[in-house]
């Protein structure tokens, strides 16, 4: 009987079914983790709906804002990012917080060995995985946090909610077209973070203009999206450190998991379960 569930739109990339699956299976839980696409109009039905038949859900774009004024309590962290990832249902009660932080602090420790504390970031994007991440990591240390967005407001609103609630954090934002701004960030970024949806697709285009990557550059590049992108080939391309966003994806999702059942997660189970899983 499905439980849990990952629910976004679109949803038939995602590969948490599997993964999570392999995690319940390795404990002797069963499968009962599943997948629905839900669109923003069937989201406040789609509530209803966990609150009387699921233990907990996964939200995933665009639901990770809206679900918060449909659910009872948030996570304080969560809240002051504007960003939910999990729910925890318990008597018809939903309680939201977000491991999307979580995911990518650990994600980057595993590939990098490069501490978070103390580090510059550049984050390439200014959406929800944005909000989710740049809280967290600003809550373990980082002495730089730079939002480089298309809509220079939507930064601006982020920047602001990041220095209202870490007054000694450096925020600067910046348009995507500003590649002077982006060239003299490069030069002084420990993480550069690819937080935007591009790559989901074959035939997206790059998030910003590659030439500004060269060789010799001491950052290290971490792309969200757990498939090759441009931005990773051209990474690759110059030798600069990189790694796709599979790590964020399997530590975010074992931080889900331990909220779930109390239990440590099998993070070598989930992680075979994220690489044979297949997509619809």
């Amino acid at each position: 009987m499905i439980k849990y569930m990952v629910i976004g739109d679109p949803i038939s990339h995602s590969r948490s079914p599997g993964m999570q699956n392999a995690a319940f299976e390795a404990c002797g839980l069963g499968s009962p983790y599943g997948r629905r696409h839900v669109t923003p109009e069937e989201l406040p039905e789609f509530v209803k709906f966990a609150r009387k038949e699921l233990a907990g859900v996964n939200l995933t774009v665009p639901h990770k804002a809206a679900v918060i004024p449909l659910i009872d309590r948030v996570d304080p962290e969560a809240a002051a990012a504007g960003s939910v990832n999990t729910l925890v249902i318990e008597n018809g009660k939903i309680f939201g917080t977000s491991t999307d932080g979580y995911g990518l602090e650990h994600a980057l420790l595993a590939n990098f060995h490069r501490p978070v504390r103390g580090a510059a970031f550049c984050f390439i994007g200014a959406g929800g995985a944005a909000h989710a991440t740049a809280f967290h990591l600003a809550g373990c240390g980082a002495r730089a946090i730079r939002l480089a967005n298309r809509t220079i407001g939507k930064a601006e609103e982020l920047a602001d909610r990041l220095r209202q609630r870490n007054p000694e954090l450096l925020v600067e934002t910046a348009g995507i077209g500003d590649t002077e701004q982006l060239a003299r960030w490069f030069a002084d970024t420990d993480f550069l973070i690819q937080a935007t949806s591009l790559g989901l697709r074959p035939d997206d285009p790059a998030p910003f203009p590659l030439e500004l990557l060269h060789s010799g550059q001491t950052l290290s590049i971490f792309d969200t999206i757990y498939r090759e992108t441009p931005l990773l080939k051209r990474a690759g391309e110059l030798s600069l450190p990189c790694a796709g966003g599979m790590d964020m994806l399997i530590y975010q999702g074992a931080k889900s998991f331990e909220i779930w059942t109390g239990r440590p997660a099998p993070i070598e189970a989930m992680r075979r379960g994220f690489l044979e899983a297949q997509p619809c």
